[in-house]
């Protein structure tokens, strides 16, 4: 096994440099950011995380129950350990919230490497589009959670049109929330 290989089935090779598309849901698919303030902590702390550990993000959304990132990896890449991180202050926080300690919050998370254009141009475009998916908005750039407003006002309209070129529709990936 390659020093960059996680055990995990299947085998998960984490390259430096790449894009990676992550989902992560609530345990039991409950709806603990159901709220507005607390989608916003949930999407500030999602976008300081990345930062925080030299991962660039390329697209972004998040929901009462689940989130999904598109993101560039560091030279070093931890992603297991940052989102254990990540999860663990989730879950203290929410518990706060709810007068819930000890109750388990994130449940899993799955990770892909998108190592062509049309997986990555169709994931950018599903991850931007999954409000409109689940039904929460007719315009992605309506939801305050997503990255879709911020990805159409700093991208030029050429690229934009090609990533809406790909559909997303057939786009596979754990998302039955």
């Amino acid at each position: 096994m390659n020093q960059g290989d996680w055990h995990h089935a299947p085998l998960h090779r984490f390259i430096p440099g790449e894009v990676y598309m992550v989902t992560a849901g609530t345990y039991e698919k409950q709806h603990i950011f159901l709220k507005d303030e607390r989608l916003e902590f949930l999407q500030h702390h999602l976008l300081d995380m990345l930062q925080s550990n030299g991962w660039k993000p390329h697209a972004w959304v998040c929901f009462s129950n689940h989130y999904h990132f598109l993101a560039m990896a560091p030279e070093i890449v931890e992603l297991k350990k940052m989102l254990q991180k990540f999860h663990s202050k989730l879950a203290v926080t929410a518990n706060k919230w709810d007068e819930t300690p000890g109750r388990k919050v994130m449940y899993q998370y799955w990770d892909r490497c998108l190592s062509n254009d049309n997986s990555y141009y169709a994931r950018l475009n599903y991850v931007m589009n999954n409000p409109v998916k689940h039904g929460l908005v007719e315009d992605a750039s309506e939801y305050r959670f997503c990255s879709a407003r911020w990805f159409q006002r700093n991208n030029q309209s050429t690229f934009r049109r090609r990533v809406a070129s790909y559909g997303y529709g057939k786009v596979q990936e754990p998302d039955d929330f």
